[in-house]
C-alpha cells in the first residue's frame, strides 16, 4: 500500500463519523447507520446501539457483521471513485461495569462528547467490532485487501 493510501485509510477509519453497519436479524440482513470510534490500536470498530433499533437484534455474541466506511459525497466526482472500506468480523457485546466497557466508554465518548446522555439510558449498549478481514479502495485500480497484520501496521504509523 502506497503511503497516501496508507494515509486515506487511516482518514477513513478516525475522521468519518458514521459507518454503515450490516448484521443477520431472524436469517435475513439487516443495515443501520452508527457513529462509530476505532480503538487506538486499529483492531476494533465501537458502536453504541439502542436495542430499539432493528439492526441491534443482529449485535449478539459471535454474530457476523459486515461494515462499510466511506468518504462523503460532495457530488462533484465519479461516486465509484470514493475511497471506501468494508471490514468483517464477529460482533463482541460488552458488558457494562466492566473494565473493558469502561475504556470503551472513554474512547468512544472521546470522539462523541454529545453521547453521554445515551450512555445513562438502559436500552444502549456498546459493542467491539473486531476487524478480522477487509477491503480497502483507495480509487480505481487502488483496492487493496486487508487482513489482522495490516491493522496492527496501521498502529504504528
Amino acid at each position: 500500500m502506497t503511503p497516501e493510501d496508507r494515509a486515506l485509510l487511516l482518514d477513513l477509519l478516525t475522521r468519518q463519523r458514521v459507518l454503515a453497519l450490516a448484521v443477520l436479524v431472524d436469517g435475513a440482513p439487516s443495515s443501520g447507520l452508527l457513529p462509530f470510534a476505532v480503538l487506538p490500536d486499529f483492531s476494533a470498530a465501537l458502536v453504541h446501539a439502542s436495542r430499539l433499533a432493528r439492526h441491534t437484534a443482529g449485535l449478539i455474541g459471535g454474530a457476523p457483521f459486515s461494515l462499510l466506511i466511506h468518504q462523503p459525497d460532495d457530488g462533484q466526482a465519479d461516486p465509484l471513485q470514493l475511497a471506501r472500506v468494508t471490514l468483517e468480523g464477529a460482533v463482541e457485546p460488552l458488558e457494562r461495569q466492566t473494565a473493558a466497557y469502561e475504556a470503551a466508554r472513554h474512547i468512544y465518548l472521546a470522539k462523541f462528547p454529545a453521547a453521554a446522555q445515551t450512555f445513562t439510558l438502559g436500552d444502549f449498549n456498546l459493542y467491539r467490532l473486531p476487524f478480522m478481514r477487509g477491503r480497502f479502495v483507495a480509487g480505481f485500480g487502488r483496492i487493496y485487501n486487508l487482513i489482522s497484520d495490516t491493522f496492527k501496521s496501521l498502529a504504528h504509523s
